[in-house]
Protein backbone atom coordinates (compact mmCIF):
# COMPACT_ATOMS: atom_id res chain seq x y z
CA UNK A 1 0.00 0.00 0.00
CA UNK A 2 1.11 3.71 -0.78
CA UNK A 3 0.93 5.70 2.08
CA UNK A 4 -1.47 9.18 1.53
CA UNK A 5 -4.86 10.56 2.53
CA UNK A 6 -7.59 9.10 1.27
CA UNK A 7 -10.53 11.96 -0.18
CA UNK A 8 -14.44 10.55 -0.51
CA UNK A 9 -14.95 9.54 -4.12
CA UNK A 10 -18.86 11.00 -5.29
CA UNK A 11 -21.11 7.92 -5.47
CA UNK A 12 -22.19 9.11 -8.24
CA UNK A 13 -18.44 10.00 -10.34
CA UNK A 14 -17.87 5.98 -8.62
CA UNK A 15 -21.35 5.27 -10.67
CA UNK A 16 -19.98 6.62 -14.14
CA UNK A 17 -16.70 5.47 -14.40
CA UNK A 18 -18.25 1.76 -13.72
CA UNK A 19 -20.41 2.10 -16.76
CA UNK A 20 -17.46 3.58 -18.59
CA UNK A 21 -15.65 0.21 -17.24
CA UNK A 22 -18.24 -2.12 -18.87
CA UNK A 23 -18.61 -0.56 -21.84
CA UNK A 24 -14.89 -0.26 -22.50
CA UNK A 25 -12.32 -3.63 -22.90
CA UNK A 26 -11.26 -3.25 -19.27
CA UNK A 27 -12.70 -6.51 -18.28
CA UNK A 28 -10.46 -8.66 -20.95
CA UNK A 29 -7.78 -7.95 -18.67
CA UNK A 30 -9.43 -7.09 -15.62
CA UNK A 31 -11.68 -8.16 -13.19
CA UNK A 32 -13.34 -6.88 -9.75
CA UNK A 33 -11.99 -9.67 -7.54
CA UNK A 34 -8.81 -11.40 -9.46
CA UNK A 35 -5.95 -11.01 -11.46
CA UNK A 36 -6.57 -12.11 -15.08
CA UNK A 37 -3.77 -10.46 -16.61
CA UNK A 38 -3.82 -7.31 -14.68
CA UNK A 39 -4.38 -6.97 -11.43
CA UNK A 40 -7.72 -7.29 -9.77
CA UNK A 41 -9.69 -3.89 -9.62
CA UNK A 42 -9.99 -4.64 -5.80
CA UNK A 43 -5.81 -5.00 -5.61
CA UNK A 44 -5.68 -1.25 -7.38
CA UNK A 45 -7.53 0.36 -4.71
CA UNK A 46 -5.69 -1.37 -1.73
CA UNK A 47 -2.80 -0.55 -3.18
CA UNK A 48 -3.31 3.08 -4.06
CA UNK A 49 -5.05 5.86 -1.93
CA UNK A 50 -7.98 7.31 -3.20
CA UNK A 51 -7.07 11.22 -4.05
CA UNK A 52 -6.48 13.70 -6.64
CA UNK A 53 -2.69 13.05 -7.14
CA UNK A 54 -3.27 9.20 -7.93
CA UNK A 55 -6.53 9.91 -9.85
CA UNK A 56 -4.66 11.66 -12.27
CA UNK A 57 -1.82 9.24 -11.83
CA UNK A 58 -3.56 6.38 -12.64
CA UNK A 59 -5.82 8.05 -15.49
CA UNK A 60 -3.05 8.84 -17.60
CA UNK A 61 -1.93 5.27 -16.93
CA UNK A 62 -4.99 4.14 -18.19
CA UNK A 63 -4.75 6.80 -21.55
CA UNK A 64 -0.96 6.18 -21.95
CA UNK A 65 -0.54 2.90 -21.30
CA UNK A 66 1.91 1.57 -18.64
CA UNK A 67 4.22 -1.30 -17.46
CA UNK A 68 6.43 -2.55 -14.67
CA UNK A 69 4.10 -1.43 -11.96
CA UNK A 70 2.27 -4.76 -11.72
CA UNK A 71 4.13 -7.58 -13.77
CA UNK A 72 4.09 -7.74 -17.44
CA UNK A 73 2.76 -8.06 -19.59
CA UNK A 74 2.14 -4.08 -20.03
CA UNK A 75 -1.20 -2.40 -20.17
CA UNK A 76 -1.98 -1.07 -23.55
CA UNK A 77 -2.07 2.53 -24.23
CA UNK A 78 -5.92 3.57 -24.59
CA UNK A 79 -5.84 7.05 -26.43
CA UNK A 80 -9.50 6.98 -27.28
CA UNK A 81 -10.12 7.48 -23.67
CA UNK A 82 -10.90 10.93 -22.64
CA UNK A 83 -8.89 12.56 -19.33
CA UNK A 84 -12.61 12.90 -18.29
CA UNK A 85 -14.19 9.24 -18.70
CA UNK A 86 -10.54 7.72 -17.40
CA UNK A 87 -10.90 10.04 -14.42
CA UNK A 88 -14.61 8.66 -13.52
CA UNK A 89 -13.32 4.81 -14.03
CA UNK A 90 -10.02 5.20 -11.89
CA UNK A 91 -12.52 6.90 -9.18
CA UNK A 92 -14.73 3.87 -9.47
CA UNK A 93 -11.79 1.18 -9.40
CA UNK A 94 -10.40 3.28 -5.81
CA UNK A 95 -13.84 3.21 -4.19
CA UNK A 96 -14.21 -0.07 -4.10
CA UNK A 97 -14.06 -1.11 -0.71
CA UNK A 98 -14.20 1.92 0.95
Amino acid sequence: MIEGSNQPVPEDSAQRGEVLISYSDCYQCHAKDKKIVGPAFESIAKRYPANDTFITMLSQRIISGGNGVWGYPAMAPHPQISDRDARLMVQYILSIGR
